[in-house]
């Protein structure tokens, strides 16, 4: 019987958690038997009892509970001593930015683990219900807009009032991938006037449904790769593409920053004279903070003012709705395991030639299995 392993989050300001109790009854009907670091589910909630409950074994020895997975699941990237715990030719499950550790998948190979990272899941529509990177971000432009709204010293919608009538907050969305799409669409909710940009004209008509003005900058050939991602820009795009949005941003109660190129660090779009040109009181969110940041100044984790503008550095923004955060990411995960399950020999296969497998499996085998990863490591040698 394969035995999925669910050790706690090492980092203390993690607040999701891996696999809640219902994905772990739909774990147990396929036939796997489901293990759990003692206070796994605290941070979101949920409580050891509830776990048993569900049929999942409470393990107090966290070394002995990774020693005896044969797929281990987590939310981020595992401790490099922890890795040496696991099964030589076991299945690792979680976040692990495999472009930017090498170390990680260095003890990855040595140990013969398969690994999948999350943040690599093809965006297809077969893939759509294991889209973790899609989920968790759709959280963080909401997330965005909400802690805007506390930090920002205006109401957003429209008012008329005996005392006369408050205008709505100009919202301008800086990027509008999924995260930026939900930043969008809450703002709307909440009654503010939105513009966003976006390097990629092709979502001009998903801007235009949910109600903002699509901001047109001609930057030359841009485009988006073959996930829906935009394409980094040269120098000479960025360059004019911050003239440009140094106009919005100076007429903007609230700004949100959402641009991250995969694999690589963000792209610096708001410098600090752009800041200096913003309205006293104005609010600025940088979803990008923790991959280098969107905005000169920001800290990830931190609010710094600048010339009168509160900076947001969001550090784990879905970890702010952690129930729902951990829902929507277990809901992945199980649904990755589920697919690929095979029902006879009660364990995960791992289908070399499958869209989605190809797209996510890093190592497997003591080697590299990753076109896209090798592609990468290729370039920078």
């Amino acid at each position: 019987m394969t035995t999925v392993a669910v050790p706690r989050e090492y980092d203390p300001e993690e607040t999701r958690v891996p696999l809640i109790p219902p994905d772990v009854k739909k774990l147990l009907q396929r036939g796997a038997s489901v293990e759990i670091e003692s206070a796994m589910g605290n941070p979101s909630g949920y409580s050891d009892d509830e776990y048993s409950a569900a049929g999942a074994k409470v393990v107090q020895d966290r070394k002995a509970l990774i020693s005896s997975g044969d797929i281990i699941l987590r939310m981020r990237k595992p401790p490099l001593p922890e890795i040496e715990w696991q099964k030589p030719g076991s299945i690792h499950i979680s976040y692990f930015d495999p472009f930017n550790e090498p170390e990680i998948l260095d003890a990855f190979l040595s140990r013969g683990i398969s690994a999948l990272s999350m943040e690599m899941i093809p965006r297809s529509t077969r893939a759509q219900k294991m889209d973790a990177l899609s989920s968790q971000a759709s959280l963080a432009g909401y997330v965005a807009v909400i802690l805007a709204a506390q930090r920002l010293q205006k109401i957003f919608p429209m008012m008329m009032t005996p005392a006369g009538t408050l205008a709505p907050v100009r919202v301008f969305v800086i990027g509008a991938g999924v995260a930026g799409l939900q930043a969008i669409a809450t703002a709307r909710r909440l009654g503010a006037r939105i513009e966003a940009f976006d390097t990629r004209a092709v979502v001009e008509e998903e801007v235009k449904s949910l109600g903002a003005k699509f901001v047109k900058i001609d930057l030359g050939e841009t485009g988006q790769t073959k996930d829906g991602y935009a394409n980094a820009l040269t120098a000479e795009q960025l360059e004019k593409q911050r003239e440009e949005i140094a106009k919005y941003c100076a007429t903007a109660d609230v700004v949100i920053t959402t641009a991250q190129v995969f694999g690589k660090k963000a792209p610096l779009i708001v410098t600090r004279d752009m800041i200096a040109a913003m309205k006293e009181g104005s609010v600025i969110v940088d979803l990008a903070a923790e991959s280098g940041g969107n905005v000169e100044g920001s800290v990830p984790g931190q609010e710094v003012v600048a010339h009168g503008v509160t900076i947001v550095g969001l550090k784990n923004p879905p970890g702010h709705v952690s129930v729902h955060a951990s829902q929507m990411y277990s809901s992945n995960v199980t649904s990755l395991i589920l697919e690929f399950w095979d029902d006879e020999a009660k364990r995960l296969t791992l289908p070399l030639e499958d869209d989605i497998i190809r797209g996510c499996l890093i190592t497997h085998d003591h080697a590299i299995f990753s076109e896209t990863l090798k592609a990468v490591m290729k370039k920078g040698e």
